[in-house]
């Protein structure tokens, strides 16, 4: 759209770097905040689990009903999106959702939440992204990319790739999709000011799709439509960083750069920047096992808990769902695990 209706000299990609880090700076705020994270909200400590699950849900009720108003009037185009295949990958994403829950549950955290955690001074934190996004890295494009591909040709074909294309419509659905998650956040108990800070971090993937499929979208260079996801952006920001002068950053690692830098100066601004690393050698184990565990499933489940937990569902794709599924089905599972005697983990909340 900009660029059809002005002559912009700037290339997309540095004009979608600076939207990457704008967005990611509120939700790094925003994030820090409200403690946004699906491990809380699913294996968390008991006490927090309640008003985590009211957070991530209503994250969830506004990314979806914000997408689907401005896919009604035309401001979103999706319909070329991986997610959005009727031929699905169901074993890739069934495994790769497991992995990632078993790897969310080891490191005690989502990738999104270590993100906003590893810029106010979670060494721990920062050591799991910089394995996570080298594993990841690998499933892509490296060493691992056959594993990528061979679950991936196992593909189950669809009549429909999502809800919006079944009797009733994106606007039914969704209603139903609201409802159902609204009962996460109803009896939370939690403040108003909070579910209005978790509604803001959900209407920040709508404007990522705006941004990145209709928005800033040149015609004779176009770029796929994307939003808030962190196994790709992280994936892009670890190769960009190692070879910055070959490849010109777009709106991935603009993303990460954005969550972090919005997340330090909350963090700074609050006092809550402190230098957390590991209490014992053991736990690189742990957390460096989780961070590959995350690396390979995030790419095998086409995103994480936002990039098809959170991103992916507010377009109402099947794939995003059965994703989302299988993440929480592999922390609950490690969960369950980690309690059976002689298990080598004995506990995940510690």
């Amino acid at each position: 759209m900009l660029f059809e209706l002005y002559d912009i000299k700037i290339e997309v990609a540095v004009l979608q770097f600076a939207f990457g880090a704008i967005l990611g700076s509120i939700f790094g705020g925003l994030g820090l905040l409200s403690r946004f994270c699906l491990h809380r909200a699913v294996v968390g400590p008991a006490n927090e689990r309640q008003s985590a699950k009211a957070v991530w849900a209503t994250a969830l009720i506004c990314a979806m009903f914000c997408t689907g108003l401005l896919q009604h009037f035309g401001m979103i185009d999706v319909e070329d999106h991986r997610l959005l295949s009727n031929r699905l990958p169901i074993f890739s994403i069934v495994f790769g959702g497991i992995f990632f829950g078993i790897g969310m549950s080891l490191t005690r955290g989502c990738t999104s939440r270590l993100t906003i955690l590893a810029a106010t001074g979670n060494l721990r934190g920062l050591f799991v992204l910089m394995v996570f996004a080298m594993i990841a890295h690998a499933t892509l494009k490296g060493v691992l990319a056959p594993l990528h591909t061979f679950l991936g040709s196992f593909k189950l074909n669809l009549p429909y790739a999502g809800f919006s294309e079944l009797y009733g419509g994106s606007i039914v659905w969704s209603i139903v999709l609201i409802a159902i998650a609204s009962t996460w956040a109803v009896r939370s108990g939690i403040s108003g000011k909070m579910l209005m800070i978790s509604g803001l971090i959900g209407a920040l993937i709508p404007l990522g799709w705006f941004g990145t499929s209709v928005f800033l979208v040149d015609p004779f260079d176009p770029s796929p439509s994307q939003t808030f996801s962190f196994t790709l952006p992280w994936s892009e920001f670890l190769f960009w960083m190692i070879a910055s002068t070959s490849i010109t950053p777009s709106f991935g690692p603009g993303l990460i750069c954005g969550v972090m830098i919005g997340s330090f100066s909350v963090a700074f601004w609050s006092g809550r920047l402190k230098l957390k690393g590991f209490s014992e050698p053991q736990e690189i184990v742990r957390y460096g096992l989780g961070a590959a565990l995350m690396g390979v499933g995030g790419v095998l489940a086409g995103g994480c808990t936002v990039g098809a937990g959170l991103a992916g569902t507010s377009v109402l794709s099947f794939a995003a769902f059965l994703a989302l599924g299988s993440i929480v089905f592999g922390a609950l599972l490690m969960q369950i695990l980690s309690r059976v005697k002689y298990f080598p983990i004995s506990s995940l909340n510690d």
